[in-house]
């Protein structure tokens, strides 16, 4: 038992990809069965997963459940993973929403759909990699290989422009990390000219020093990478086409965890690489999220597709983070990383309500619907419940980090802070008024006096996003508790000056004796 719990964060990573092999061998026409299986491995992932968050010791600095086996040694690559308490909820994010995603296709997706789940599976150990990795090469081949998954979700299965929207997610990202990828080169390099040795073991590229101007053209390169994920202004514009024009599972996953490895990113590699040229760059990125919190709510507000606005609504829920993780202060660190976990479900939960919504009508325009309340009652509450969520009302999850977000960067940036704080208000404004137009009034629509209300299945999805929205915003303090000791670890690193390694000369392995086999 010991060596299995030793090897868990190895079987929560790579059970969906073993998953997607089993599909392999299910012929296509057995469509009940691939979903069965596929919703299986799935749920068992997620059950997996649990022990992560009962094993974690809240009390400890150092990562967690680590497993280092070195591969191609003479370049210092090793299979290293291990989690921190930031990391373990973007893992249990992600293995949460696989069920639910996969639970949401079964209706949704008719053609292909062996192709589809193994795409499905594939794409969370993608995503799972990218959150355990600790070692940088890996870290860039999970970064990238998660992209032909979501590629294909988008272009095979997505709306009527699936193809450009697909292309331009690629495209995009794929820019971000090739200039990434030179970045972590050029620090892999310089690395070994001051230690003596060759690795690309994160925790020795924090103690790499780079000098200023390369550093900041480096950590410039790691901007663009996670900017363009998260996504912040001006890189958002692929996000709401990748939505729009994306199934309703690829819509849950992209908001609810691909988007978040970009923030990620930012707190596990770009700030504790480059701390003070992070530190110097903090007030600008600060600006460019509340920018986008502001774009993204006025933009949001004038559309007439109810996925298009929950898109827009993306980029403004993900500038408050950004706010938050760049005030390096611990209470906003927190609140942007609960906040992480509260976009996952409220806007997850938006995707899955839009979904069924365009099941039943086949349409995403606002004007379509009105008077809902009265046909489908049970829809109408929890559609209220989750949009509650998504502006932040106290007693729900969203309320909670954002509270935390902006009592903390108030405190670091007071004018950037109070012009964040109208985005909040214009995101009740948007949200509040697409929810009356679509759910009261009048019934104009013939076609919509026949819909259905929430079959079994939709319960079975909704239940669980709707009681963790509810039990954060009631009490937060088990994600709080256990994420505290990593956030000011994380406030320690970006507080670090380097300083030139004065053992260099005498001791070409610097401290890690054992790289030069001692």
């Amino acid at each position: 038992m010991d060596g299995l719990f030793n090897n868990l964060l190895s079987i929560v990573t790579f059970l969906p990809a073993a998953g997607a092999l089993i599909l392999l061998f299910i012929p296509k026409d057995k469509n009940q069965l691939l979903k069965n299986v596929a919703l299986g491995i799935s749920l068992l992932g997620f059950l997996v997963s649990i022990p992560l968050y009962f094993g974690y010791n809240e009390t400890l600095t150092e990562m967690q459940f680590v497993v280092n086996i070195p591969w191609m040694q003479s370049l210092g690559i090793s299979y290293y993973i291990g989690i921190d308490g930031i990391s373990l909820f973007m893992v249990l994010l992600t293995t949460f929403l696989a069920p639910i995603s996969v639970l949401s296709s079964f209706n949704y997706i008719q053609a292909r759909e062996k192709e589809y789940y193994i795409s499905l599976l594939l794409l969370e150990t993608g995503i799972l990699g990218v959150f355990v990795v600790l070692d940088v090469f890996l870290f860039y081949l999970f970064w990238e290989a998660m992209l032909i998954p979501m590629y294909l979700i988008i272009g095979v299965w997505g709306g009527k422009r699936r193809i450009y929207a697909a292309v331009k997610f690629f495209i995009y990202t794929m820019i971000g990390s090739l200039l990434m990828l030179v970045a972590i080169i050029m620090i892999f390099f310089l690395h070994h000219e001051q230690f003596g040795f060759y690795s690309f073991n994160l925790f020795e590229f924090y103690k790499t020093v780079i000098p200023g101007n390369t550093g900041f053209w480096l950590f410039l390169a790691f901007v663009l990478a996670f900017g363009i994920k998260v996504p912040v202004f001006p890189f958002h514009t692929w996000l709401p086409d990748a939505h729009v024009e994306a199934p309703t599972a690829g819509s849950v996953i992209l908001a609810g965890v691909l988007l978040k490895m970009g923030v990620y990113g930012f707190i596990r590699f770009a700030v504790p690489i480059f701390p003070e040229t992070a530190v110097a760059a903090a007030p600008y990125i600060a600006l460019i999220g509340v920018v986008g919190i502001i774009y993204g709510s006025l933009v949001a507000w004038s559309q007439d597709d109810v996925k298009k606005l929950v898109a827009y609504s993306s980029v403004a829920h993900l500038g408050v983070v950004m706010l938050g993780v760049f005030a390096i202060q611990v209470n906003a660190v927190e609140g942007a990383v609960l906040q992480m976990v509260n976009h996952g479900l409220s806007t997850g939960a938006l995707f899955l309500i839009v979904g069924m919504l365009y099941e039943r009508r086949h349409t995403r325009i606002i004007d379509d619907f009105g008077g809902l309340a009265k046909i489908i009652p049970v829809f109408s509450v929890f559609f209220m419940i989750v949009m509650l969520s998504s502006i932040g009302l106290p007693g729900l999850n969203g309320f909670v980090g954002e509270f935390l977000i902006l009592f903390g960067a108030f405190h670091e940036f007071p004018v950037l802070t109070s012009i964040g704080v109208l985005g909040i208000v214009l995101s009740a404004v948007y949200m509040l008024s697409m929810y009356q137009r679509v759910i009261f009034g009048r019934v104009t629509k013939e076609e919509n006096k026949n819909i259905k209300d929430m079959s079994p299945r939709e319960w079975a999805y909704m239940v669980p996003v709707i009681a963790f929205i509810i039990f954060i915003g009631i009490y937060p303090t088990p994600f709080l508790r256990k994420m505290e000791t990593s956030v000011n670890e994380f406030i320690r690193l970006a507080g670090i000056v380097k300083s030139a390694p004065s053992e260099v000369k005498s001791n070409p392995c610097g401290s890690a004796q054992e790289e030069c086999g001692e």
